[in-house]
């Protein structure tokens, strides 16, 4: 039903992901069969191209009319990618939307080295783009990630990170690529300055509500929804904006509960850490902060003509926060 309800959302965009379908396959190509093998099982792992799709319907909604977009769409993918390589190995996850990790089954050091084998490619795209804003748009980007990144492993297992640091680590971790996906649409059409910043700042809020989302859904949804298993922040130890909130409102007793589930993972269970949650305001909360950052996504494409991309575009923030729900 989800998966349904968002093809119809991105049906404007669906003749372009076809393409960058078939140019991923051809990318992914190489002389060592273990990359192609590798790369090709975590691209057809389920996910939902939203990344390479953001680029697609902001590129119509900018009103671009060349070829490029399918090249920026596909560099984004494999950034994204890239990412999910190295993070599952960070993390040692062992399943990602319902499937094994490619690191369970071709090992950590093989799981890295094609991460690499992507960014490189990516930047290999860049290149044949031949677009220096393009350029200098995704080393800043993937520069941000990796902080994103880093930042949220130095949190892991502190039970006292606020919300505005909470806020700040997705932004950077997953809200910064969205972000980059809608402004390379701009910058192939070549507009101005304000149009590109109105598009980007509706990347970087929507991935900041879908993340919201996903983080609100490891304790209330289902692991086909957010392509993880239930509970997989919690016992990595991280204190997402559902515990960061319950800290701060719940009894002493419940706090300690929570204080403990996240320093020692494992040791208090799911179960009574979603009652505490649950307990409170705390679902209501970070589905109320998600919304906030949907509305803003879609303020910010104020000014853009009336198009089939843009009312996608409109709408996906619209799903964004109401896959919970």
């Amino acid at each position: 039903m989800i998966m349904d309800e968002l093809a119809i959302i991105l049906q404007p965009a669906e003749q372009d992901l076809a393409e960058v379908d078939v140019t991923i396959r051809e990318q992914l190509r190489s002389r060592i069969p273990a990359i192609s093998e590798l790369a090709n099982y975590i691209i057809d792992s389920g996910g939902k191209r939203l990344r390479p799709t953001m680029v697609i319907l902001a590129a119509k909604a900018c009103g671009y009319t060349g070829g490029d977009h399918i090249k920026l769409a596909v560099i984004i993918e494999f950034v994204h990618t890239a990412t999910l390589l190295h993070d599952d190995v960070v993390d040692e996850s062992v399943r990602r939307r319902g499937k094994p990790t490619a690191n369970t089954i071709w090992g950590n050091s093989l799981s890295v080295l094609v991460g690499d084998f992507l960014y490189s490619r990516a930047f290999e795209l860049m290149v044949e783009v031949g677009h220096m804003r393009v350029m200098e748009l995704l080393a800043i980007a993937t520069n941000v990630i990796s902080e994103g990144e880093v930042q949220q492993n130095l949190n892991r297992g502190n039970p006292d990170i606020p919300e505005a640091e909470y806020i700040e680590v997705i932004t950077h971790k997953t809200a910064r690529l969205f972000s980059a996906a809608a402004e390379l649409g701009a910058v192939a059409a070549q507009l101005g300055d304000d149009q590109r910043k109105a598009i980007s700042s509706y990347g970087l809020h929507l991935g900041i509500a879908y993340q919201l989302l996903d983080d609100l859904l490891d304790y209330r949804g289902e692991a086909v929804l957010i392509g993880k298993n239930i509970g997989d922040d919690l016992a990595e130890g991280q204190p997402t904006l559902p515990l960061i909130r319950s800290l701060e409102t719940v009894g002493a007793k419940q706090r300690q509960q929570l204080r403990q589930a996240i320093t020692e993972p494992g040791s208090v269970p799911l179960e009574t850490v979603v009652k505490i949650i649950e307990s409170g305001d705390a679902i209501t909360y970070t589905a109320r902060r998600a919304q906030e950052h949907a509305d803003l996504a879609k303020l910010a494409l104020t000014n853009f003509p009336e198009t089939s991309a843009k009312t996608s575009m409109l709408k996906l923030a619209d799903f964004a926060v109401s896959r919970a729900f």
